[in-house]
Order: structure tokens, then sequence, then C-alpha cells
């Protein structure tokens, strides 16, 4: 992934006086992702010469209170800025499709360059707005002569001002503010790697209708009922109404058709690659909500009489609410459960349990946050790196090895025990062999699946025991 997330995540860190990797936390992390995602919503003020006031209002209401929306922007994940990039250089283009200015080109190149040095998917996005564009402008030119939002209108100059913006922004980051000329190279290398894991992966493998399941409903006992349906929904109607131009009066079809034609291309980019991960479906679902505010208020005037209007409106309400307990459940009750449709191979909450006990061992220790500490799995194991951030001798191991010291707390998945019991006991000589105890009065899991097993030498062991005891 590119850049940007960790060079904005410099901003808090500065702001809380932290100089050290070992004194950010959680609450850092996550600010930022928060902070683009309530300036997504404020953002979507501008829509209005597109949109129209009240489809604006609608759109902005919606991001505010979809559920993954709203729970990808407490996650410290690249994703919403991506999405948020995306939406400005959306919002660049389409001013400059209604009044062409060199400053608007600028904008969007600009856009699209922190794109591309957010994450690598950052080219889907960018080719379902050009395809858009294109699209749209063939369409408008077949229709008796029409001038075309698209293509035609854009001025070669404006063009290359764009691409000149997008390049110089990407490659600035890219490089780290042109300190390390070789990170252009990386990025560019990352694509054949991105390509390769995206049509061949053994892991993250799931059908074309995986993101589409996970907004229509996501079932699971003893939780809310999980669906965005009523975006899905509004987006279709918004979608219908551009095309067929019965939107709303102050709103520009020609632009929703845009957004129609990028929303749809995302979303089947997207399923039709073999890799997915849940929180990918944002990109598409932005371009989904856009449309839902049309839609809201095309529904809405379609009621003929005051009653009809009150009971749309009312079931919109009742639709939103909906949403918005869903988004709270999801980002507070079910924040680390599986049965929340968004979490995916989540750290548990059992990383605080783990994290409290280890660094209790380090503090009875005489090196304290030097004390040797061996992690021994073949398992992915991360976030554990972030949590033991303030333990300053942490080995990773793959495997056990004969020859190397044992450290006086190990933390191991379960397959490993067998060689760890072997290596505590058996290879050793008789006189230098020490007790092993296990640290964790019950299992546990640093996510769902995979179990971590903690074992401390009875010399540290007794000197936890004694402090507990006072």
């Amino acid at each position: 992934h590119g850049p940007t997330l960790y060079y904005l995540t410099l901003v808090p860190a500065w702001l809380q006086g932290a100089r050290r990797y070992a004194e950010i936390d959680e609450v850092t992390l996550r600010s930022v992702p928060a902070a683009i995602g309530t300036a997504l919503v404020a953002a979507h003020g501008t829509t209005r010469p597109f949109l129209g006031l009240p489809g604006a209002l609608a759109a902005a209401l919606l991001v505010a209170i979809s559920p993954a929306m709203v729970y990808y922007s407490r996650y410290y994940i690249h994703e919403t800025l991506l999405v948020a990039w995306s939406f400005l250089a959306l919002l660049a283009v389409c001013r400059y499709l209604q009044r062409p200015r060199a400053a608007w080109a600028l904008v969007a190149g600009c856009a699209a360059g922190l794109m591309l040095a957010t994450k690598e998917t950052a080219p889907v996005a960018l080719v379902s707005m050009l395809a858009g564009l294109a699209a749209v402008a063939f369409a408008e030119r077949r229709r008796a002569g029409a001038a075309a939002p698209g293509l035609g209108t854009i001025r070669a100059r404006d063009a290359l001002v764009a691409l000149a913006a997008a390049a110089a922004v990407a490659a600035l980051l890219f490089s780290s503010f042109l300190s390390h000329p070789a990170g252009v190279r990386d990025a560019v290398r990352a694509y054949a790697y991105y390509l390769e894991r995206a049509t061949d992966a053994s892991w993250h493998v799931h059908p074309w209708h995986y993101y589409l399941g996970l907004l229509v409903h996501s079932p699971a006992r003893g939780t809310p009922f999980w669906t965005e349906g009523l975006i899905l929904g509004l987006a279709a109607i918004g979608a219908v109404a551009a095309w067929t131009g019965r939107t709303a009066p102050d709103a520009d079809p020609r632009i929703l058709r845009v957004l129609v034609v990028y929303t749809l291309l995302m979303l089947v980019a997207y399923s039709t690659i073999p890799y997915k991960t849940p929180w990918c479906l944002i990109g598409f679902l932005h371009g989904m909500i856009l449309l839902a505010g049309s839609g809201a208020v095309v529904l809405v005037r379609s009621a003929r009489s005051t009653l009809s209007r009150a009971a749309v409106i009312a079931v919109l309400a009742a639709g939103a609410a909906h949403l918005g307990w869903q988004a709270r459940q999801a980002s507070f009750r079910f924040a680390a459960d599986p049965a929340n449709p968004y979490v995916y191979a989540h750290t548990g909450t059992d990383v605080f349990a783990i994290v409290e006990r280890l660094e209790a061992l380090a503090r009875v220790h005489p090196a304290a946050a030097a004390m040797p500490l061996a992690i021994v799995s073949r398992e992915n194991l991360w976030p554990l790196p972030f949590y033991l951030r303030k333990l300053t001798r942490v080995a990773w191991w793959n495997g056990v090895s004969d020859e190397a010291p044992v450290a006086p707390v190990v933390v191991a998945t379960p397959d490993m025990e067998p060689a760890l019991v072997r290596r505590f006991y058996e290879v050793p000589p008789p006189g230098e062999r020490e007790l092993y105890v296990s640290v964790f009065e019950r299992a546990v899991e640093l996510r769902p699946g995979v179990e971590l097993r903690g074992y401390a030498s009875s010399s540290v062991w007794d000197a936890f025991l004694r402090g507990e005891a006072r």
C-alpha cells in the first residue's frame, strides 16, 4: 500500500507529543480515518451543483449512517482515504465538466496522485471514472447532438495538467519527498504483485456475489438484521432516473450518468477479482450513496399527494434509523465480533489480556522492557508487533531452534508446543533445564482460530506471583 495514511498519522502523533513508535496508541491511529470519514460527510455539501441541495443532504446523511462507511472510518486502513481522494477527483471532474477551468484539472490530478499513493487498487477507480466519462460522452453524442459532459469537452492542455499533477504528487509521496527515489520504482512493481495476488490467491478468495451479499443481508444469529438494502434500493432508483432524465430539476442528469457507469464498473471489477476483502466495497458503496441521495429525492417527489409523500418520508426515516442503529452496533457492541459482516480476520479483545500479562511479566524481570521475549509461529500474527511495541527485545521465529538461547518468556501457537517441550526439557543437558509455566489462565486468541499460548520460566513466574501477592 501507499504512504499517505502513514504521513497523515504523523499529524496526531506530533499533536500528542509522541516522538517514538512506542508512544503512539490506538487513538492516535484511529483518529486519522475518523477525521477523514467526518470530512467526507461534510464534503457532500459540495455536490449541490449536480445532486441538488436535497440530494446532497440525503447523500451526506447516508454516508454518516452507513454501517460500512462508519465502521471502516474508525479502522486504521487505507480504504477510507482512498474513497476520500476518489471523491475529491470526482468532484473536480464534475465541476470541470460543468465549467472547464485549469484549476479543476489541477485539483483532479492532485486527487488522482493521492489515490495512487494510497493503495494499489486506485487504478480500478480511476479507470472506472474515465470509462464513465467516455460512455456518457458517447451516449450523448448519439442523442440529437446534445452537448456531452465527457472526454470531448476536456481540453488537451488541461488533461496534461492533470496528468502532470497526478505523477508529481504520487512520485513525491512514494519517494518520501525525494529522499528515496527507489520508492517510485517499487510503487510501479507493486502492481505486478497485486495482479498476481488478485488473480491467483490461495486465501481471501470469495465468490463474485460476496460484496453484494454483505450489503443485501448478512445473516448472523443473535445480532442485528445486517443490511444496507435501503442504500442499494435508492441507488437503483437514482440510476434509473438519471438515464431516463427524471431526476430532480436542480440535479444534473448527465453527471449522474457518469456516476452510474463509474459505480457499476467499480462493482463489476471488484466482484470479478477473486481476491476479496470486505473493506474494498466502500469504494463503490460510496458511488451508490451518491446515487441514493438523488434516488431519495426522486422517490419523495414521485408521491402525488401530501399523505403519500408523508408516508414515503416516514419509511425513509425508519430505514435511515435502522442504518444508524446498525452502524452503532457494528462499531461498538459487535466491533470485534465475527457475527458483524464487516469484521474480517479481526484482532479479538483477548489481545489486551495477552499484552497485559506479557508486560506484567516484563515488569518483574531484571531487564524490564528489555526482557527477552520469543514469539514462535508460522501464522501471520499481525498486529501483535504493534501491541508489543513497548517491549524492546522481541524475537520472531517461524520454528523452534535447538541452538538459539531459550527466552525467559515464550509465546507460541499450539502447533509449536511439541517442539517447544522438546526444546525446554530434552535439548538442555541435565542440571540446565528450567521449568516453564503457562502464563494464561484460559485459552486466548489473537483473532478467531488463532490461539496463542504463553510460557514463562519458573524464576520469572515466581517473581510475578510474588509481585501479585504484594
